[in-house]
């Protein structure tokens, strides 16, 4: 896995490109805008070049193909929301997770319905997928979740938490599949309040003996 540091420089290292990092994160970023808007299968090397402005032939012979764009993209955007989180309690960690994962939905939902089909039909797409927006998430709220336990403020053997990632994270996929909506911030405050933290024995704004 690419360090978190590494950004768009490391995925221009090749000699064969100009392009500058700057210029890299603006196609990056009319990459992920043109797959919310129309999906993989609708993206095209043309629509990109149009969307941005570049040569057609730049981008083949910096990427060499669409999937290899899409994984430069998705690694070249990741955005690190959740690590710098440390409240004090693992309430305060979960509820402000929730508001910062709530934020990026409208933008990150949308990406990552448009990949999951065809992710499961390529391995390298799958796994930049994950690394851009699952893995760094759900290791930041597992890490939140170490620091209740070593502070004492649930069991270190509480079943429960092994599953908060994949229920904070977990809702934020199947709310608009339930009900057509977001999991916006608000959705995911009520979720963390109302259904993860009394599973963990914890009081949602109360500090922890």
């Amino acid at each position: 896995m690419p360090s978190p540091d590494s950004g768009p420089e490391s995925a221009l290292a090749s000699p064969r490109s100009k392009i500058t990092p700057e210029r890299a994160r603006e196609l990056y970023e009319a990459v992920l805008d043109l797959l919310r808007e129309s999906g993989y299968e609708s993206l095209t090397m043309e629509g990109v070049a149009a969307r941005t402005r570049c040569g057609k032939s730049t981008l083949y012979r910096q990427w060499g193909s669409k999937p290899e764009l899409v994984v430069a993209a998705l690694h070249g955007t990741r955005r690190m929301r959740l690590p710098h989180i440390d409240t004090g309690t693992l309430a305060g960690d979960l509820l402000e997770a929730a508001r910062a994962i709530g934020e990026a939905s409208e933008a990150d939902t949308p990406l990552m319905h448009a990949l999951s089909h065809a992710a499961l039909q390529s391995p390298e797409l799958l796994c930049a997928l994950r690394e851009a927006l699952i893995v760094p998430e759900i290791a930041a709220i597992g890490t939140m979740v170490r620091r209740g336990q070593e502070r004492g403020e649930i069991p270190a053997d509480l079943p429960a938490a092994a599953f908060v990632p994949a229920q904070l994270l977990g809702v934020l996929r199947a709310r608009p599949l339930l009900e057509g909506r977001h999991a916006d911030a608000a959705y995911l405050t009520r979720f963390v309040e109302g259904a993860i933290l009394p599973g963990l024995g914890l009081a949602a704004g109360a500090p922890e003996s």
